[in-house]
């Protein structure tokens, strides 16, 4: 009698759950590198957002300080002041045209391109 066998051999399958156990390996690795790549992208955005609303704010407490001392408007004007101190690389410009004053203020990290945030004031009485 010659009997045919029903399931494969077993050397036929030895090796298989290595195989399977080093592909979800792979895909857990691809996934943890992915949320790395998204944390860090994140901490860079967090990093560009604080700059810029720091600028935001250097460049509104000058204009706050023109509305409140209207007299003498042209002690304000200033073209390209270091503020490194503040943000990195930072300038600011403060210029006339007319009465709307404009507010200008740059910052470059590092490695990064030159950001700017620009303010425009209507202030009369000057």
């Amino acid at each position: 009698m010659n009997r045919r066998k029903a399931f494969p051999a077993r050397s036929a399958q030895q090796g298989a759950v290595l195989v399977e156990a080093m592909i979800a390996i792979l895909i857990f690795s691809m996934g943890i590198l992915a949320i790395v790549g998204l944390q860090a992208a994140m901490i860079k955005n967090t990093g560009d957002s604080k700059y810029r609303a720091d600028a935001s704010y250097i460049a509104q407490q000058r204009i706050g300080l023109m509305w409140s001392d209207p007299g003498n408007l042209a002690t304000y004007l200033e073209n390209n002041t270091n503020i490194s101190d503040l943000l990195p690389g930072g300038l600011r410009t403060t210029a006339q045209s007319g009465v709307q004053y404009t507010v200008t203020v740059t910052w470059q990290q590092p490695g990064e391109a030159q950001h700017n945030y620009t303010t425009i004031a209507t202030i009369s009485g000057g």
